[in-house]
């Protein structure tokens, strides 16, 4: 079953403690190694976000409605919150810190649009909505620094 292995990120989707952490840590890594200009990111991001939309529909209808084991949406989340911000290694933590935060508390609109939208698509946006929460505050901080 590919779909519920790119959902899932492998086995990191299966780690015990943390599994969406330790996503939005590749997301940190994939940006560490492979420094993406920011439309290279979109470039990587956006079939990403259409593979997670599909491979995260696929999966929830094996592993149950939002499933902890499917972090593709991490991953997707935490490129969002890297995107147009200076890509040092204190915009790169302050992004994960940031993204988890949001990720994780679901201040409105987040918690809404994973009730609202079915599938797929409502396991996708609420943590692309927190990587973009994440990403304004880094865009804040840039303003006034």
């Amino acid at each position: 079953m590919l779909f519920k292995y790119i959902a899932t990120l492998g086995f990191i989707g299966y780690l015990p403690y943390a599994p969406g952490t330790f996503a939005s840590v590749a997301g940190f890594l994939l940006v560490i190694c492979i420094r993406p200009d920011d439309v290279n990111l979109l470039i990587i991001f956006l079939p990403l976000f259409i593979l997670g939309i599909i491979t995260s529909h696929n999966t929830e209808k094996l592993l149950g409605k939002d499933s902890g084991h499917i972090v593709i949406d991490e991953l997707c989340g935490y490129l969002i919150s890297v995107s147009f911000v200076p890509k040092t290694s204190g915009y790169l933590i302050a992004a994960l810190i940031l993204f988890r935060a949001f990720d994780i508390a679901k201040p409105p609109p987040i918690r809404k649009i994973e009730e609202m939208v079915p599938g797929g698509a409502g396991i996708m946006l609420d943590d692309v909505l927190a990587g973009v929460y994440a990403n304004v505050c880094l865009q804040g901080w840039m303003w006034f620094v």
